[in-house]
């Protein structure tokens, strides 16, 4: 059996061009930035691995969801994803072209899980508090795209991390120098 890694990542922002000039993102195009994500998240991430997405997998949804599930399909690992903002449709529920996709489990606001025997707490939104988080439990989270400093034992995931730059990381990369 392989064994088997975890890894986290967030704001991918996949298909979403204006994002390129309002972050700004080092690519000349859309199709470029997506296919440097494509190729980056495979050259670590293998077929039974985890990813964590914490949210804003994609965007233009509804114009572009065969765009959208054809990169899903091109991920490697299993993959979960944690609702961000730009995951849901102007009610508030997960926007049906994500829904469709093949999540590993059901799309959750926020997600408690292990790592390494660490409790780790993943959501979109950066928090000032989280569950365990006196008991040493780690938090990830995305949606500040690197303008946001982390609390204690929490820090952003975001792809506009220069320590993420666009591809997945592990839970010891992500927290190499955390106290």
């Amino acid at each position: 059996m392989t064994f088997v890694k975890k890894y986290y990542i967030s704001d991918t922002h996949l298909g979403h061009e204006r994002l390129l000039s309002m972050q700004p993102r080092p690519f000349a195009s859309i199709d470029e930035h997506d296919e440097y994500i494509i190729e980056a998240w495979n050259s670590v991430v293998g077929v039974d691995d985890i990813v964590y997405h914490l949210g804003d997998f994609a965007f233009s949804l509804t114009r572009d969801a065969d765009r959208i599930r054809e990169i899903f399909s091109r991920l490697k690992g299993r993959k979960y994803l944690i609702i961000g903002n730009h995951d849901v449709d102007k009610k508030g529920g997960l926007h049906p072209a994500l829904a469709s996709l093949g999540w590993a489990a059901r799309p959750e606001h926020a997600l408690r899980v292990k790592d390494g025997g660490r409790d780790l707490w993943l959501s979109h939104y950066a928090a000032r508090s989280w569950p365990s988080q006196p008991y040493g439990a780690y938090h990830f989270y995305g949606h500040s795209h690197g303008k946001l400093p982390g609390v204690g034992l929490s820090r952003d995931v975001g792809v506009d991390m220069p320590d993420v730059f666009f591809q997945p990381r592990t839970f010891a990369e992500l927290t190499r120098g955390m106290i």
